[in-house]
């Protein structure tokens, strides 16, 4: 990896609190475009509200975050609605619509952002539908899907905007080890042939080190080490090198 290239994504001392509860101290890092970057850290470290910040779903109480050459911390709505459509984010539990088929919850965010026409989004639904094993699945409403289904499904719905990032929470939350491999699959899959950037939340060692190049780890607030696997299988914190450590 070329560190001398613009980051895709940086955060300079970012600092995040809730009330009397601070989650995030000081946190700078930078990820490299088609950089996949697991965030490991016990629960409640701030992972998951660091992808938030990525997308500006949560504003930074002091620092800057950048998406490429523009600092979201700063942008107004209309600009920052452009740097977003540049991006996807897989929450934990899906997060899709209920009351809408699969193949209406990945119509949706093309309906609202582009100018395509029927056909054409058509087109882009069943395709990236394909991508993740869900051809025949279309018509399905989501409480009918399984779990892994519905993971399927809500990384089907970030791909239809071919978007230059992915932040993902938790890929393999919920799943047993057989689904989770194959989320961690498409998840890899992707990155390699789209050059996708990643930032990755899990738990999850063995899926960590199938997909990231570099992992982050938080801890109370702080980020504690930040290197390749094989770079923190050496570091001098017994808490890192558990988190990294296969079970």
């Amino acid at each position: 990896m070329n560190d001398q290239r613009r980051p895709a994504i940086a955060l300079e001392c970012v600092t995040k609190s809730f009330g009397e509860k601070q989650v995030l101290r000081d946190v700078s890092l930078g990820i490299q475009e088609g950089e996949a970057v697991c965030l490991l850290g016990r629960s409640g470290t701030g992972k998951s509200v660091t992808l938030k910040l990525m997308i500006a779903l949560l504003k930074p109480d002091k620092g800057r975050i950048w998406i490429g050459n523009q600092d979201i911390s700063l942008l107004e709505p209309r600009a920052l609605s452009g740097v977003r459509r540049k991006m996807g984010f897989l929450f934990q539990s899906a997060a899709l619509f209920d009351s809408f088929s699969v193949y209406d919850n990945l119509a949706l965010p093309l309906l609202r952002m582009t100018d395509m026409s029927r056909p054409q989004i058509g087109e882009i639904v069943h395709t990236v539908l394909d991508e993740v094993g869900l051809a025949d699945e279309a018509q399905t409403m989501p409480a009918d899907l399984s779990g892994g289904m519905r993971k399927r499904a809500g990384l089907a719905r970030c791909l239809v905007l071919d978007p230059e990032i992915l932040l993902i929470d938790e890929p393999s939350s919920g799943l047993d080890a057989i689904t989770a491999s194959e989320i961690d699959e498409l998840l890899l899959r992707r990155k390699m042939q789209h050059n996708t950037t990643m930032v990755i939340v899990t738990h999850d060692p063995y899926g960590a080190r199938r997909i990231g190049d570099r992992f982050a780890v938080l801890d109370h607030g702080s980020l504690i080490a930040f290197g390749s696997p094989k770079e923190l299988e050496r570091h001098p914190s017994d808490t890192v090198r558990n988190l990294i450590r296969e079970r």
